[in-house]
């Protein structure tokens, strides 16, 4: 499925070809709570970095999340893509997996399918504000899922 997406000013758009559109992978740790999720959590899609297109690529800034480790603190190799004038969030690309990007459901403009079920993640991280609405067949997750993006694609049926 063509994805489209843009920031909310309009000096970035993008498009991007993903095989794992729908929006279901519901994150609430505190790095996608406070960059990208103003309703306490945010949802990250699945897509080939090597079909993205860019409109406004100078406007494209770069954070790399300071996350905790075995040995203290340190920078998240995983690059969170924001536009530099009204700070959208956009995607995440991860030099660990190249031919991934995962853009943020909230900069899509294209209408998306509805998911099945959702995946709630990283539970533990979750404001105390935040009231999920988990519903029956959601699965729930401390930390990460036990599927990957695409494994949850396949098991519904909705992959390529």
């Amino acid at each position: 499925m063509l994805l489209r997406g843009s920031c909310h000013c309009g000096a970035v758009s993008f498009s991007v070809e993903s095989a794992h559109p729908y929006p279901y992978n519901i994150c609430y740790c505190s790095i996608c709570r406070k960059t990208a999720g103003g309703g306490g959590f945010s949802i990250n899609l699945g897509a080939s970095s090597n079909s993205m297109k860019i409109s406004g690529k100078q406007h494209i800034k770069t954070y790399r999340a300071r996350i905790e480790n075995a040995d203290g603190e340190s920078e998240s190799p995983a690059e969170r893509k924001f536009c530099e004038k009204c700070a959208s969030a956009l995607w995440v690309w991860d030099s660990r997996w190249p031919e991934l990007i995962h853009p943020f459901a909230s900069a899509i403009d294209t209408e998306l399918p509805t998911p099945p079920e959702k995946t709630h993640l990283m539970l533990t991280s979750k404001a105390t504000w935040v009231e999920p609405n988990i519903g029956k067949q959601d699965k729930e997750f401390d930390e990460y899922p036990d599927e990957s993006i695409s494994e949850w694609h396949q098991r519904h049926g909705v992959v390529k």
